[in-house]
């Protein structure tokens, strides 16, 4: 703290001042990325992550579209041929089956279980996003101190044959 002889003003050095802690940034930022996803992470200034986000959402949703029209093309060749019919997608033209109907519904379970599945993965990476939000919002206000520093060392050893090493913390008061 020094003190301005010409205007008896307080001067404060810069890296002194310390921004106030807000409590609620954390669950602010979760609450955005729950809202619109990616919102949180644009809220904390981490806009590199935004893309991946919504690369990661796109290619669940995708996924589940593609298996459920894929689910819904099996189930409907299956009720044709629980009707008796032979003009399905999955038949020749001359009415020969080339998938049998207990083909069909194997094929369909498997369908059905793909579809659930990558409806299951959006829900998490959606939950994932929000909680990432959430983190990055406490660890943005984390204090790191330059006092404390973390370095590795190597010290030839002459008293013994080779190398030997180590790490040391040191901590400034």
């Amino acid at each position: 703290m020094i003190v301005d002889a010409k205007t008896d003003d307080l001067i404060i050095a810069a890296d002194a001042v310390q921004e106030a802690y807000d409590a609620n940034r954390p669950s602010r930022a979760a609450f955005y990325s729950a809202v619109i996803p990616g919102l949180g992470q644009a809220y904390n200034k981490k806009y590199w992550k935004i893309p991946i986000a919504y690369a990661a959402l796109g290619g669940a949703v995708y996924a589940y579209i593609l298996n459920d029209e894929e689910y819904d093309g099996l189930r409907e060749a299956f009720q044709i041929r629980l009707q008796g019919g032979t003009n399905d997608e999955f038949s020749r033209e001359d009415g020969t089956p080339i998938i049998s109907t207990d083909g069909l519904e194997r094929a369909q379970r498997t369908s059905q279980r793909n579809k659930e599945l990558s409806l299951l993965i959006a829900a998490a990476i959606y939950a994932v996003q929000i909680i990432d939000a959430n983190v990055d919002g406490h660890l943005s206000q984390f204090n790191v101190d330059r006092d404390l520093s973390f370095k590795p060392y190597m010290d030839y050893n002459q008293s013994a044959v080779g190398t030997s090493y180590g790490f040391s913390l040191s901590y400034n008061f």
